[in-house]
């Protein structure tokens, strides 16, 4: 059964670890070796899950934790939707995102927003699934990848 719940404190870790292991499928294949070490061995979800708290919402499929999304800043924009590799294609990252809508919606929001790399062909075929469109593309410097990305900002109304 899959469960759509704020994130609990005492389980930072173990919702880490679901971030972490998305991000490697994702994104680490787009860094440089040294950079994707460095934030195996940092686990920059860690800090970020202890600042958004309950914030943060956990899918949950038969009781585990499948996958992890956020907006981070509060407003109009999905910051973050992590699915761990072995519950992929079950629905998690769906419920993530209608969820995270409902929110946005609930703050008064006509339209959410969310922005993926250009070359994560998985997540962006799935908000495209969603109703999610193009708005615009281009290369932005991410300073902590340390690289150039091509990202693409996509929109949906609500």
């Amino acid at each position: 059964m899959l469960v759509i719940r704020p994130a609990l404190p005492e389980e930072i870790d173990v919702l880490a670890a679901v971030g972490l292991s998305a991000w490697r499928k994702g994104i680490g294949p787009l860094v440089s070796a040294s950079v994707a070490a460095r934030i195996t061995a940092s686990n920059p979800f860690v800090p970020f899950l202890r600042e958004l708290r309950s914030l943060a919402l956990v899918a949950e499929i038969d009781g585990r934790a499948a996958g992890i999304g956020a907006c981070e800043r509060g407003d109009d924009t999905i910051s973050d939707i992590w699915i761990a590799p072995a519950f992929e294609g079950r629905g998690a990252g769906s419920a993530l995102i209608r969820a995270l809508e409902a929110q946005i919606a609930g703050r008064g929001y006509a339209k959410a927003h969310i922005q993926v790399a250009a070359l994560n062909e998985r997540a962006l075929q799935l908000y495209r699934h969603l109703g999610y469109r193009e708005i615009w593309r281009k290369v932005l410097f991410d300073p902590i990848l340390e690289t150039d990305l091509e990202k693409i900002g996509l929109s949906k109304p609500l």
